[in-house]
């Protein structure tokens, strides 16, 4: 196994936990997917502005609708689901970090926010 093999399996399944202002940091600067993996009814009720929806239940199926050259802030609630989502995301190879705090820390700084219908 090479290095770069190896240091992937040691480090498969590790991400970040970033605050609220450093998701929006990675959305602009590294024009990182916000993804929300909450339910459709959650996300219909409000959503960060610009955010993916895929709901966790289906994620492992539609990982290819991902960019994969392009980091992914995954997001959620409060941060439980959305963790589970970034251990996935992470184990398949990609760049991740968690939203801690979820939507609601997302709102609770100030974010932007839409109850707009995104694709």
């Amino acid at each position: 196994m090479s290095v770069t093999g190896w240091l992937k399996c040691l480090t498969a399944g590790r991400y970040p936990t970033v605050p609220p202002a450093r998701a929006q940091e990675l959305v602009r600067q590294r024009r990182a997917v916000l993804l929300d993996v909450r339910e459709e009814h959650e996300w219909r009720a409000g959503h960060a502005h610009g955010a993916r929806h895929v709901p966790l239940g289906v994620l492992s199926a539609r990982l290819g609708e991902l960019p994969d050259d392009r980091p992914v802030v995954t997001m959620c609630a409060h941060g439980m689901r959305s963790a589970r989502a970034a251990r996935l995301l992470s184990r398949a190879g990609r760049e991740v970090y968690n939203l801690r705090g979820g939507m609601h820390a997302w709102t609770a700084a100030g974010l932007p926010t839409t109850t707009r219908r995104r694709r």
